[in-house]
């Protein structure tokens, strides 16, 4: 069947059964960076690597220089405080002023390490809210980690495909959930992981809504903030802005990335904003389970505090620096990442033309953005056999079943392909539609 494959038939299986699967489209994320490595060191050959949601683009310089001349003061040899570098906390609520237009303290606006640091700790918080709802509701496709760190606190959670919910329909398949009284909290990324889709503004006012009249936390992440490149949002306090559902709720916890607008991944610094209005919010079960009924003092101290007592000290002032150079107008973040939205372009019509589909295509009536993230299937093939006859053709990616999505297919990401891989990509799908043609 696969007589055009790239990879050595028993190279490539040798390696997928020493993983302990019978079908690599099983594995994590992280295990397929695994064997696509010993496939590569095996082999010698470079794989279109589309697995890893990872920059990229270098790091942008006024934080690399901010945080060596934070090194070189001297600020690493004493403990960050646990709710961080008042420069920081200063600057990322003018971002979010300048940038989404939401108004919220200095106060409220928290470092984590990464972003999946403050998931975790908002995780754990909304479980202990009240007694009565002990169960989250992510609207998928989502990051998988975030519900292995679900799965680790041993906290319940729901689920459902946004696929066949946009628009109108969204509003409805929210009651069916929240009605039941058991939630706590709504988990979403906007723009999304791994289909690349932003919700529209009828649909957060939608997620308001219902959020509202059930009395439950939001929590959006905004790791590519700013990357639906459909609208520009570079201007600091000139609209358009970021979408977001602080615009129309209150009760909110947004998570902001470093690691994907700056390419500051590796100091894993990244900010946790909490409205003003739920950072100061009581719950009485909250007092009885961690001690301390105020939602935000309990996040940062309760939570947060265990799990590292502080984020990097220089990490902070590069990420400081950032967020003012951005506030200044000195540094463009939006067209500063615009190459992913190019090579997202050019690789979603390369798979089209060799017999694949976007999968996740529109919102309401318009094409999703191109950008750092696109999903393909192929004809009825399951996603995760899809994933493992690519594989032998040298190409990786990871499952849409391990995101919530109900689609079948794949998750492609753009960060790592360079521009003179196309041709590769375009002759190795060619010999995929020849061994499998629709």
């Amino acid at each position: 069947m696969m007589n055009n494959c790239l990879i050595k038939k028993e190279i490539a299986e040798e390696q997928i059964n020493a993983l302990g699967y019978d079908n690599v489209g099983k594995a994590s994320i992280r295990e397929i960076v695994r064997l696509v490595n010993k496939i590569e060191a095996k082999t010698g050959i470079k794989y279109i690597r589309m697995e890893m949601g990872v920059p990229g683009l270098p790091a942008i310089k006024e934080g690399i220089d901010a945080q060596v001349n934070a090194i070189e003061a001297g600020v690493d040899a004493a403990y960050p405080m646990i709710d961080g570098y008042p420069g920081l906390k200063e600057e990322s609520s003018k971002f979010m002023k300048n940038f989404a237009d939401i108004d919220v303290s200095p106060s409220s606006c928290i470092p984590t390490c990464g972003s999946m640091q403050g998931t975790y700790a908002a995780f754990l918080l909304a479980s202990k809210l009240d007694a009565n709802k002990d169960t989250a509701l992510f609207i998928d496709p989502g990051f998988p980690v975030q519900k292995l760190q679900m799965h680790t606190q041993g906290n319940k959670f729901e689920t459902f495909d946004i696929y066949s919910y946009r628009g109108d329909k969204l509003g409805d398949k929210l009651e069916e959930y929240l009605s039941k009284g058991n939630i706590n909290s709504i988990i979403y990324s906007n723009p999304n992981n791994p289909s690349w889709i932003s919700f529209t503004e009828e649909e957060l006012q939608i997620i308001a809504e219902k959020s509202k009249k059930y009395d439950v936390v939001v929590m959006e992440d905004l790791a590519y903030f700013g990357l639906d490149f459909r609208k520009d949002v570079t201007e600091p306090g000139i609209p358009p802005y970021q979408s977001t559902i602080a615009r129309y709720y209150d009760n909110w916890v947004i998570f902001l990335s470093g690691s994907k607008i700056f390419s500051y991944a590796g100091p894993r610094c990244a900010m946790m904003i909490i409205a003003d209005n739920l950072y100061s919010k009581k719950y009485p079960y909250l007092k009885e389970t961690l001690g301390t009924d105020e939602f935000g003092h309990a996040l940062v101290f309760k939570a947060l505090y265990p799990l590292s007592a502080g984020v990097n000290n220089s990490a902070q002032r590069g990420l400081a620096a950032l967020f003012q150079a951005c506030n200044e107008g000195r540094v463009n973040f939006v067209e500063y990442a615009k190459p992913y939205a190019d090579k997202a372009k050019k690789m979603k019509n390369i798979f089209t033309k060799y017999g694949f589909h976007i999968i996740y295509d529109l919102d309401g009536d318009e094409p999703i953005a191109d950008g750092f993230y696109f999903t393909v299937g192929y004809g009825d093939m399951k996603g995760a056999d899809l994933l493992d006859k690519l594989i032998h053709y040298g190409i990786s990616a990871i499952s849409l079943g391990g995101t919530g999505s109900t689609r079948e297919g794949i998750r492609a990401c753009v960060s790592h392909i360079h521009p003179d891989q196309f041709k590769d990509l375009a002759e190795r799908l060619a010999f995929f539609q020849k061994d499998f043609p629709v």
